[in-house]
């Protein structure tokens, strides 16, 4: 067995999967759904506009962790089931992209959108199913409590509920495939797992080593959010300018100290995150060093390319966002699609290869990546699609993948309902509803395999760059309307760790549906109605949100410049796209997994080398890399890997716990000193 497969079995025998799977959906639910809705949301949206921070993942701690000391203090305790499923509620709530946003600030960044001076500049027309005019808005005042907006309202439920059935399309059949057939390790997945379980067992003497490791990462956790989080929120909201002990989110140096002298168009910047260094700790230690070789290979590769002329827009004196936006445009944009291509092929060539040979031979073959030693049982590829657990509560990967049909041409269906066309354009800015049946039905589902894949092997994902502005563009659709439509673009990764996380915890699917039901209608009222709130006290972006005030004109301005591939003319975004260079990066990529398989050595180089090129935030590469050193040759070395991997898992979870808490207060005071400031009191 080669060494990268031993270290997919010691990740996949970190967490044995239960014997005994239960449901977890009840009254507790219900209370969780309230409390989320109307206590996380305004924190997470707040907290966004004001760092660029989410409550995300340390939320999910923060909520099960109180469910769990109310149930305590009641004389109950809640079934490791019910606590993934407060879990996965809250992920429901604070993690859900929509249209490339979180979707609860869909509607604060689209009444910034149509207004701002980006989209005017660019001349893109924004639809009134996304936002009324500029001159409406004006006229109207903050408030989304009005007629005009209405339409985007609608918009919003239903491109959300069409969404979260997406998840249990695709997303659950790739979670069967790569978990249940191919075997992946999913090497986040324990901490989920491990967490939810330190929760539920914290009675248990024998057990009671998980919950001491929680309960350390979760002082880690508070201290360090007090210091980075809790001072700049209260402070911002109490003096009108935060206060940060530690930069936020990164120390700029690109700008700062004249890099450019000697390493031109090198985006540098220092993060001082510590959730990094825990993460480095938990993650493949191949895949992190290929992070950082990537990193450094950028370092070494972007000064040559500027001295050879090609890159071309970047300038002495800007900042590191401003440089990272100009390499992609000049250079890594099309060397980053050329590598995921190679991606796509190889991982396309690894779920190929036993397949034929099952088909060919009729038998499956050994994976190296099981738990047992014994021979797999002859099975057919028909009874792999429609295999189904009551005991579990699965549904089949077949009736995944019909949901899938149906979401799909849900989304079309909304298509020509929101864009029918006009004969003046010769029915040219009509929706191409037949380009995309064949981009739901073959290229998505090709592209979330491999998205799923890398999720499967090395915890991280990326989404393959422009697909979807590709496929806009080939369409032969002419207006601006098609870059706000829901267009099938879903992060199947994140659903099938999610999913993965279930299975480890012994939670029926069952529960999850119930689950859904439940909380999306209550979502989306309350996220209406603290955009509402947010919008009121202050503009957005305004000094009173700095991380939206600095970055959403940014983002503005690279929305419009791919809305521009669509119009009459010539377009800056078709400029950028070379297909020379996509040529190179699709050939080294190919030509360095191969030279890796060779020499046998890990290929999570490679997987850790893409991600290290193409990260938007650099800094946060060596942070994970010095916490990669310290677990491999220090704390490894002391607890053993399997202990070693287990203790940190569980830490990084009482950290991000840790980090909510904090979190969660300070936002809760920054609204109260803004509310009652606004109103005079």
């Amino acid at each position: 067995m080669r060494a990268q497969d031993k270290e997919i079995q010691q990740y996949r025998d970190l967490m044995e999967v239960p014997d005994k799977f239960e449901g977890g959906f009840g009254f507790k639910t219900i209370v969780g759904a309230l409390f989320l809705g109307f206590l996380m949301v305004p924190g997470s949206i707040y907290l966004s506009l004001f760092m660029g921070a989410t409550l995300g993942p340390a939320a999910q701690w923060v909520t099960v962790i109180l469910f769990a000391e109310v149930a305590k203090r009641s004389m109950k305790d809640l079934r490791k089931q019910e606590i993934f499923v407060l879990f996965y509620m809250t992920g429901i709530a604070l993690n859900m992209p929509l249209q490339g946003l979180l979707w609860n600030q869909y509607l604060l960044w689209q009444q910034y959108y149509v207004q701002s001076p980006a989209a005017q500049a660019f001349g893109i027309d924004v639809p009134n199913w996304i936002a009324p005019s500029s001159e409406v808005i004006a006229s109207t005042g903050r408030t989304f409590f009005m007629r005009q907006w209405m339409p985007a309202i609608a918009f919003l439920a239903g491109a959300m509920v069409i969404q979260r059935l997406d998840q249990f399309s695709l997303g659950y059949a790739l979670y069967r495939i790569t978990a249940h057939i191919e075997k992946l390790p999913f090497p986040m997945a324990p901490v989920g797992g491990f967490g939810v379980t330190a929760l539920a067992e914290s009675h248990d003497q024998a057990e009671r080593w998980r919950w001491r490791c929680f309960s350390l990462g979760g002082v880690m956790g508070l201290g360090f959010g007090l210091i980075y989080t809790g001072i700049p929120a209260v402070t911002g909201a109490l003096f009108g300018h935060p206060i940060k002990i530690i930069p936020i989110p990164w120390l700029d140096l690109t700008s700062e100290i004249s890099t450019h002298e000697f390493l031109p168009a090198v985006p540098i910047n220092l993060v001082f995150d510590l959730t990094f260094v825990l993460v480095g700790m938990v993650l493949p230690f191949w895949a992190v060093v290929g992070g950082f070789v990537g990193l450094v290979i950028m370092f070494i590769l972007n000064p040559l390319l500027y001295q050879a002329g090609m890159l071309t827009t970047w300038t002495p004196g800007m900042k590191v966002v401003s440089t990272l936006f100009s390499n992609t445009v000049d250079f890594h944009l099309s060397f980053g699609i050329g590598l995921l291509f190679a991606i796509f092929l190889i991982s396309l060539g690894t779920a190929i290869r036993p397949l034929l040979r099952r088909f060919i031979t009729g038998r499956r073959e050994k994976s190296p990546y099981g738990n047992s030693g014994e021979p797999p049982p002859r099975r057919s590829i028909w009874h792999s699609l429609v295999e189904r657990s009551k005991e579990r509560g699965q549904i089949s990967i077949l009736l995944a993948l019909l949901i899938y049909v149906v979401s799909t041409i849900g989304y079309i269906l909304a298509c020509l309902w929101l864009m029918p066309g006009t004969p003046e354009m010769g029915y040219r800015d009509r929706f191409p509803w037949l380009f995309f049946l064949g981009f739901g039905f073959l290229y998505q589902p090709i592209l979330s395999y491999t998205a799923a894949k890398l999720e499967g092997l090395v915890g991280q994902t990326m989404q393959m760059p422009l697909v979807r502005e590709a496929a806009f563009i080939l369409s032969g659709y002419r207006g601006s309307a098609i870059w706000f439509a829901p267009i099938p673009r879903t992060n199947y990764a994140a659903a099938v760790r999610s999913f993965r996380v279930m299975e480890l915890t012994g939670t029926k699917l069952s529960s999850i549906i119930k689950t859904e039901i439940l909380a999306l209608p209550i979502l989306i009222v309350t996220v209406v109605i603290f955009s509402e709130l947010i919008w009121r006290l202050a503009p957005v972006p305004s000094e009173v949100y700095p991380f939206a005030q600095e970055l959403w004109h940014l983002r503005a301005l690279g929305f419009s410049l791919q809305a521009t591939a669509t119009q009459a003319g010539s377009s800056p975004f078709l400029e950028a796209l070379k297909p020379e260079i996509l040529g190179w990066g699709l050939g080294g990529g190919l030509v360095v997994f191969t030279a890796l398989s060779f020499l046998n050595l890990p290929t999570f180089l490679f997987y850790g080398m893409v991600r290290g090129l193409g990260q938007m935030t650099p800094g946060g590469i060596p942070m994970e890399f010095i916490g990669a050193l310290i677990g491999r040759f220090y704390l490894q070395r002391k607890l053993g890997h399997r202990n070693y991997k287990r203790y940190m898992s569980i830490i990084l979870a009482g950290f991000m716990a840790g980090v909510g808490l904090i979190g969660m207060a300070a936002v809760a005071i920054a609204l109260i000193l803004k509310s009652t400031t606004t109103l005079g009191y």
